[in-house]
């Protein structure tokens, strides 16, 4: 069990970074530091596309790292340094920016995550699309270990020990979140996914994930309620990063990868080491083909409407309750190095 608990919050020891060349062995945290630190700490242009992660995700083909960004926000720093990295599609080299959200040896439990500080990182280097990866538990008998789920709805089962919001301490503001999901990026997410399925993909084009606030896993039980309000799937990873995406104009979507049964599966062997791990290792090679099929759709297009999330632009300016006079200072720094130049 603990060793699913482990794989299933999301990421791995492993999972930290991602190279060209695949490492030989796993890093030591003096190893990973030393590498990270031989990158540039800036970046001058904007980077618009940004994947949170990874399962699977220690390498991509085709990816250099170009930078290593330690930033301070005011809601702290974030889970890891968030790595630039340069692909180049039709002649052109695209940026993309890679932060790992449990740590870069998967040191931070899901209700540690400074998802505020991830989140307003990735916006502050000019990220408006995010692709985020997860393992999750599978809640329905279609959805086998080894699949991977385009989810879009999700259900909140956390209990309020993660902080949720942006906008709180002197401002208050509310965002839609009918639709937790960014459709537009579904689709492209979706079309990848499709044209892999003669390499070993299954996809499952919609599903309900069902967040929950761990360490530990569901009861028997629960798991069987959530089944009946028609869970598809569950993690501990969506919240409150699709909710905080969604205050700060970013489109998100998350890709999940079933890796066993959860507990509601009667019939089926409990989980073991060895179950696990082959399908974490199967599923992080249909991975790595799956992520770079999507970065080459959104990457040729990183100018494009969609992938600035233009839908979304200014719409924070409209959800705010509190009138600008009224803004504690506090707040009013706070949000203002979030929008810079909103509020002049």
């Amino acid at each position: 069990m603990l060793l699913r608990s482990f794989l299933r919050s999301f990421s791995s020891r492993a999972l930290s970074s991602i190279s060209q060349r695949p490492p030989r062995r796993i890093e030591s945290p003096k190893q990973l530091a030393a590498r990270m630190a031989a990158l540039p700490n800036t970046y001058d242009e904007p980077v618009r596309i940004a994947v949170i992660g990874g399962t699977g995700l220690r390498e991509l083909p085709g990816f250099t790292q170009a930078a290593s960004l330690n930033i301070s926000t005011p809601w702290g720093t974030p889970s890891s340094p968030i790595t630039i990295l340069h692909h180049t599609v039709k002649d052109k080299t695209v940026a993309v920016a890679f932060l790992s959200r449990h740590g870069a040896h998967h040191q931070i439990a899901p209700h540690e995550v400074p998802a505020r500080a991830n989140i307003a990182a990735l916006r502050s280097i000019g990220v408006r699309t995010i692709i985020a990866f997860s393992a999750v538990g599978s809640l329905q008998e279609e959805i086998k270990p080894r699949d991977f789920v385009v989810p879009d709805q999700v259900i909140d089962r956390t209990k309020g020990i993660r902080p949720f919001t942006f906008f709180e301490g002197g401002i208050v503001g509310h965002v839609p979140f009918g639709d937790p999901f960014d459709e537009g990026v579904a689709k492209v997410v979706r079309a990848c996914g499709h044209s892999l399925e003669g390499e070993g993909v299954t996809l499952h084009d919609r599903g309900t994930l069902v967040c929950m606030e761990g360490p530990q896993f569901s009861t028997r039980a629960e798991s069987k309620l959530y089944r009946s309000w028609g869970g598809s799937v569950i993690n501990m990873s969506a919240l409150p990063e699709a909710k905080l995406a969604r205050e700060a104009e970013i489109a998100y979507q998350m890709i999940c990868m079933s890796t066993d049964y959860d507990c509601w599966h009667e019939t089926t062997e409990d989980v073991t080491v060895e179950m696990v791990m082959g399908n974490m290792k199967a599923n992080a090679v249909n991975a790595k083909h799956f992520v770079t099929a999507v970065l080459d759709e959104l990457a040729a297009e990183h100018n494009s409407d969609l992938v600035q999330a233009k839908q979304y632009a200014g719409s924070v300016k409209f959800g705010l309750s509190t009138p600008q006079t009224q803004w504690s200072p506090e707040a009013s720094e706070r949000i203002n190095w979030l929008f810079p130049g909103y509020f002049q």
